[in-house]
């Protein structure tokens, strides 16, 4: 997508050697997210660079973001590719509409990088599931997340419950949830749902060393490594050393393969 096209939709993309930072660029409406943009999102994570080995996800200002623009619930905005569009359709059609939503977020997961959240003030909604979405969250102190869909009657649908229940488990992921209530920057790295929280002034240099160390080790480790964490409590363990013997024999040959040119 062209520069114009994201911005239309409140995105901003930039690529820096083997870093993409994707930007919510909505700030007069607290980086508010629409259908549209999640579509975009997807798209952008479709066609970034084969060398981009990390991805951070900000917001432009100083919140994330408020979650879905409330104007996608007004009855005046019930066209296609609306939230409220999606009324007009059956439940499976509808349902795929959704899914094409969730890939907006999904692609954070691709073990071709490393995705980073990078959060102050407000997370909430869709703007917290798409933190969540990410690989490692790191949060200023000033952060605020809240799953707020609850108290509008709906439930979490951007992907977000799973990592939430393998972040925090089952019982806090379900009262998180179902009260909607605020976890604070401190509380979310206190119980396993940030990486790290910073001092608000120190969030830009806590990201930039993270990403540092990130892109420090030769290309294909992380990758091969990131591989092999994420199913790694779905596996049985003969399961998991079959595979990490397998991505070591990789590794060897793409090293004896490095020394040899």
């Amino acid at each position: 997508m062209t520069p114009e096209e994201l911005a239309a939709v409140g995105l901003r993309l930039d690529v820096d050697g083997a870093v993409a930072t994707i930007t919510l660029d909505r700030p007069e409406v607290r980086n508010a997210q629409t259908p549209a943009m999640w579509l975009a999102l997807g798209e952008l994570g479709a066609s970034l660079p084969d060398d981009v080995r990390v991805v951070v996800v900000t917001g432009e200002g100083d919140t994330f973001s408020a979650g879905l623009d409330r104007a996608m619930l007004d009855p005046a905005n019930a066209g296609e590719g609306t939230v409220l569009g999606l009324l007009a359709l059956s439940d499976e059609d509808a349902s795929a509409r959704i899914e094409e939503f969730q890939r907006g977020f999904t692609w954070l997961r691709d073990p071709r990088f490393v995705s980073i959240a990078k959060v102050r003030g407000h997370a909430i909604g869709a703007g917290f599931q798409l933190a969540l979405s990410c690989d490692l969250r790191v949060v200023a102190d000033d952060a605020k997340f809240s799953m707020k869909e609850s108290a509008l009657g709906l439930v979490p649908d951007l992907t977000g419950t799973k990592p939430l229940v393998e972040h925090v488990g089952y019982a806090r992921a379900l009262e998180i949830c179902a009260t909607a209530r605020v976890v604070t920057g401190e509380e979310a790295a206190r119980i396993g749902l940030a990486t790290t929280c910073v001092p608000a002034a120190g969030l830009d240099a806590a990201v930039a060393d993270l990403v540092a160390a990130l892109v420090s080790p030769m290309p294909g480790v992380v990758t091969e490594t990131k591989t092999l964490l994420q199913g790694a409590a779905d596996r049985d363990l003969d399961e998991q050393r079959r595979l990490e013997r397998e991505a070591q024999v990789r590794r060897f040959r793409a090293l004896a393969a490095a020394f040899a040119g």
